[in-house]
């Protein structure tokens, strides 16, 4: 039987997923970027612990980049497109602290090591033909020339998203993607020469070492990653790498 507290917690959790909704929805309409050129009864929103999420079915290429340019000035929401399904997130707390932690600990490595590599945050990438547009939480190209795609997306996933990454990523042609997922990363290789081989992974290969940054010890990096205390992290890792 359910405690009355336990009751007063459920319906608690369940009014503020509520507010967090309204509060993504009423930011949007306000932003002017749900209007009539969007089918809002194909809107989905759900709350999570990544943050809360609206998806909506059947928006035109030109509709979406319309709502980029209207959130330009707004670099809190993260937005994806894929064969005209446009997913908008508005992270929690906890997502963002995960990023902001993988962000500082890859950073380190590639200026220790002195990689060459240009860090290119959430930035947008996308491709009309393709029908393919993300903001990876973190990306970097690497060498000296100044690219539109990045070499390599990092993704915090604390939940399943409506929008199939590695597909969105394979059309734009990001070399290599990790995922932080329940605590552990996963790596992906995009393999264009064989792509049929890793059709379940959207042409994908998952690998165990980063052919874009072979210096750096997965293990350490996850291991680093787990450390409740920023600082206490950052140490760990630097002891690691030197």
């Amino acid at each position: 039987m359910v405690s009355l507290k336990e009751a007063k917690d459920a319906l608690g959790q369940e009014v503020h997923q509520l507010q967090e909704k309204l509060e993504l929805l009423e930011n949007l309409t306000q932003l002017e970027v749900l209007n009539d050129s969007f089918n809002l009864e194909a809107l989905e929103l759900t709350h999570t612990s990544d943050g809360t999420q609206a998806v909506i079915q059947g928006v035109s290429w030109d509709s979406y980049e319309t709502l980029l340019a209207k959130l330009e000035e707004n670099s809190h929401y993260r937005v994806s497109y894929l064969d005209e399904i446009l997913e908008i997130v508005s992270p929690s707390r906890k997502h963002e602290t995960t990023k902001s932690r993988i962000r500082s600990l890859v950073e380190l490595l590639l200026i220790t090591k002195r990689i060459k590599h240009t860090p290119m945050g959430s930035t947008t990438a996308r491709n009309r033909l393709k029908k393919a547009g993300a903001e990876p939480d973190e990306c970097y190209s690497f060498g000296g020339e100044e690219k539109d795609i990045p070499d390599l997306a990092i993704e915090i996933i604390i939940t399943s998203g409506s929008i199939k990454k590695l597909e969105t990523y394979r059309r734009l042609g990001v070399k290599e993607v990790w995922f932080w997922k329940k605590n552990h990363l996963q790596l992906f290789y995009l393999r264009e020469e064989n792509p049929a081989e890793f059709s379940q992974t959207y042409g994908y290969e998952e690998i165990k070492t980063s052919k874009l940054i072979p210096q750096i010890d997965i293990d350490l990096l996850t291991e680093c990653m787990l450390i409740p205390d920023q600082l206490d992290a950052i140490d760990q890792f630097q002891q690691g790498i030197s």
